[in-house]
């Protein structure tokens, strides 16, 4: 469940191609659509990486509009010390927002599928009881952690907070559809090999 934040060379991926405009003052088509390229690398980020395509456009759209209107002129926006912390920043900052805009956005932190996988939730669930799951996971994340913002970070930072959030889940999975998680251990054994064949594999 590792996925830590990537560090993006953002600087020189959008400022190629531009180094000649340096009279560009105003970000216009191409320094736009550089952005949102230069966007695509934080794709593998947690959240963003259960994203369609459509809705990783749409999210793009946003930060880069975000950036534009914070820094209208683009040659000191690039050139910029720290520009990288700064994209960063709007770009968790975005997810928080879309996080506490709706509940349901936690889908793309915990994927169905992947809870099913972990046992933590039964299969053939419907719209409503996953819509009644993530919202109940939110709101014991919004009791546990003061701001959506520090919840978020505690999942880039893969602490030992997920074993807490992993707790949450089993509670609202019991809580809404009887489904309790057992812990099962598993032992790994190992045959010996026997002296003969060990013999056989030695002569040949």
């Amino acid at each position: 469940m590792k996925k830590l934040l990537l560090c993006l060379p953002l600087l020189a991926l959008v400022a190629t191609g531009f180094m000649g405009c340096s009279k560009q003052r105003e970000w216009n088509h191409e320094q736009r659509k550089a952005m949102r390229e230069a966007l695509r690398s934080y794709r593998q980020m947690v959240y963003l990486d259960d994203l369609t395509d459509a809705e990783f456009v749409l999210f793009s759209d946003q930060v880069a509009g975000t950036l534009e209107n914070a820094y209208p002129v683009y040659v000191k926006f690039i050139q910029m010390e720290g520009v990288d912390d700064t994209v960063d920043m709007v770009v968790v900052t975005e997810i928080v927002d879309e996080l506490n805009a709706d509940a349901r956005n936690m889908r793309h932190i915990f994927p169905y599928n992947v809870l099913v996988a972990q046992g933590v939730l039964p299969e053939g669930l419907d719209h409503n009881q996953l819509k009644a799951f993530y919202s109940c996971l939110a709101s014991k994340v919004n009791d546990t952690y003061s701001t959506m913002g520090q919840f978020f970070n505690a999942i880039l930072a893969d602490t030992t907070d997920l074993s807490q959030i992993s707790q949450m889940e089993s509670q609202c999975a019991n809580d809404l559809f009887d489904w309790e998680v057992t812990e099962i251990d598993i032992t790994e054994t190992v045959t010996p090999v026997s002296s003969s064949g060990s013999s056989n594999a030695n002569q040949q």
